[in-house]
């Protein structure tokens, strides 16, 4: 196994450096360039206008194309890798420190004045730091919570929420909400999720997808399973969100559109749960009347965390200049560009206080913007385990998940079955792995769960 990952890691490092030998140079500009691997969201080009503009003499330039982790690596450590490279979860950014790639600014951001422990969002944290060390600066931050189309309670005469709800209230407005024709087709949901936010659900049951110290998959406890039994509820007992045929009936429906944010936008959902960042879809929307509360949540306040960080390629020649852009990150320019973009919010919590986060004289029916600030206090994100690979624990709990999406398999039985491939996967990740072994051993006294 590990000869035939060494010969296909070699390829790939051969094959990358022939591709990028072969591509065309680009246009001395009398700048230094700078490439940051990043998604594409139409978004991106604002805020790299403006990081140029501070920075007359550098050219930073996306690459939405190498977002792959495993190419980044490959590339990185073939020499040919990006000098900015983002990161979206706490396993990523172990992946990038554990291979050598991330470089370690703790000093540099220091010396710039840049305190992330004080000063960014504690749920950005963990995908910025390790073993006291920092090694990105977040680009921004997300959170979920419920958003409101105003209009569509209106038309029902139903008292707009104003939060905040227990699970059972929410239940009982989103049946209200929830409309059929004469044929029991349905018209407008009371409520729209995507199942890929299964972590807010989780978190606000108590249930973890670790122990504490990540060295067993807790998955399948009571908590789980009842987070994940009552968003089966949602779609098959109370049936206030679309099944996965409701789901496919309105993506093919002419003027439903698809996807969560458009079917919710289009008024086919009363209620949704999602992010700030929504708003870069909604505001396209004329006369689109909004708002916004806390999620419910079961046993514990927390909701779940998404957002980006941002690291340097150790191996870059230009990483001295890549930090300045790190550095622009942790400004006020930036910043207030994020907030007015609602791309999501700003990493650093001093940059949402006060009125120009609160109200958006371009927005001004945007009145809900301190429901996202104030959530983020409760944000949480998904730990990962450091014995076991969180891409293949990634892809056996959305195989659970699915499966539950579309009523092929009970809560209690995907998870029962997840928790015990993934802990199988622990034990297999151990026997190849030295180095976790000893770890392991260390942290439980035993050699292997």
């Amino acid at each position: 196994m590990r000869i035939i990952f060494s010969v296909s890691f070699l390829v790939l490092i051969l094959w990358t450096a022939i591709m990028l030998s072969t591509q065309s140079k680009p246009i001395e500009t009398g700048k230094q360039p700078l490439v940051w691997t990043s998604d594409d969201n139409p978004l991106r080009k604002e805020q790299i206008d403006l990081f140029n503009k501070l920075h007359p003499d550098l050219s930073l330039k996306l690459d939405p194309v190498n977002q792959g982790m495993e190419k980044v690596i490959v590339q990185s450590l073939a020499g040919v890798g990006p000098d900015l490279i983002d990161c979206r979860d706490a396993a990523q950014l172990s992946a990038y420190v554990d291979s050598g790639i991330a470089w370690d600014v703790t000093d540099q951001l220091k010396a710039s004045g840049i305190n992330l422990e004080s000063d960014a969002w504690k749920c950005m944290l963990p995908m910025t730091t390790r073993n006291g060390r920092d090694y990105a600066v977040p680009t921004n931050s997300a959170v979920n919570a419920i958003w409101i189309n105003k209009a569509t309670f209106e038309e029902e005469g139903v008292p707009i929420p104003t939060g905040p709800l227990t699970w059972e209230e929410f239940i009982k407005v989103a049946e209200r909400m929830t409309k059929r024709d004469a044929k029991g087709k349905p018209i407008r949901f009371g409520f729209l999720m995507d199942w890929w936010n299964w972590p807010h659900f989780f978190f606000g049951f108590g249930g973890r997808v670790y122990n504490e110290d990540g060295t067993k998959c807790t998955i399948d406890s009571e908590e789980s399973i009842a987070a994940l039994t009552f968003m089966h509820d949602l779609v098959y007992k109370y049936k206030v969100c679309p099944s996965a045929v409701d789901e496919a009936s309105m993506s093919s429906a002419g003027g439903w559109g698809s996807g969560t944010i458009n079917l919710f936008g289009s008024g086919r959902g009363a209620m949704a749960l999602g992010g700030r960042w929504w708003l870069a879809n909604l505001r396209q929307i004329p006369d689109l009347n909004l708002s916004a509360i806390e999620s419910p949540y079961a046993k514990e306040r927390l909701f779940s965390r998404a957002g980006r960080t941002t690291i340097i390629n150790s191996a870059s020649p230009r990483r001295e200049l890549a930090l300045k852009f790190l550095i622009y990150l942790a400004s006020p320019e930036y910043a207030n560009l994020v907030n007015d973009q609602a791309d999501g919010i700003a990493a650093f919590k001093k940059y949402t206080e006060g009125s120009r986060f609160d109200t958006n004289p371009k927005y001004p029916n945007e009145d809900y913007n301190a429901v996202w600030r104030d959530a983020t206090e409760f944000a949480y994100g998904n730990p990962d385990s450091p014995f076991v690979n969180s891409a293949r624990v990634q892809r056996i709990i959305d195989k659970a998940i699915d499966l539950v999406r579309i009523d092929a398999q009970s809560p209690r039985v995907a998870l029962t079955n997840a928790a015990k491939e993934i802990n199988l996967a622990i034990k297999e990740n151990l026997a190849e792995r030295p180095d976790l072994a000893k770890k392991y051993k260390e942290v439980t006294g035993a050699e292997s769960p």
